[in-house]
């Protein structure tokens, strides 16, 4: 049995905290808030630097455009954006189709 090792070709593009608080214009410690409650997704390197992946943009965008526009508290976010996120997914299987190439009633 031969084991294969599998070599990445690139690193993938990540943003650090300060390009990522620039790019989003938000102040790096309320970065730091929204990536403790959860509301954004990180990777940390072996110093714990912290390390978003360029969709995590988007996500500020969507956590602002709710905070500000319906004047949420973003400690009331995490279940906002949970609740939006299911309501999108049963969405998309309700345009699935059924077995045997049959349509849902929606």
């Amino acid at each position: 049995m031969t084991t294969r090792t599998h070599y990445a070709l690139a690193r993938p593009y990540l943003l650090s905290l300060d390009s990522y608080a620039r790019l989003t214009g938000v102040h790096p410690d309320l970065v730091r808030r929204l990536v403790a409650m959860g509301l954004l997704e990180v990777s940390r390197d072996g110093r714990g630097r912290l390390w978003f992946d360029p969709a995590q943009v988007r996500a500020m965008a969507r956590i602002q455009r709710l905070h500000l526009g319906l004047n949420l508290s973003y400690a009331s976010l995490g279940l906002i954006v949970d609740l939006l996120d299911r309501v999108s997914e049963l969405e998309r299987s309700s345009r699935r189709p059924l077995p045997g190439g049959k349509a849902r009633w929606t």
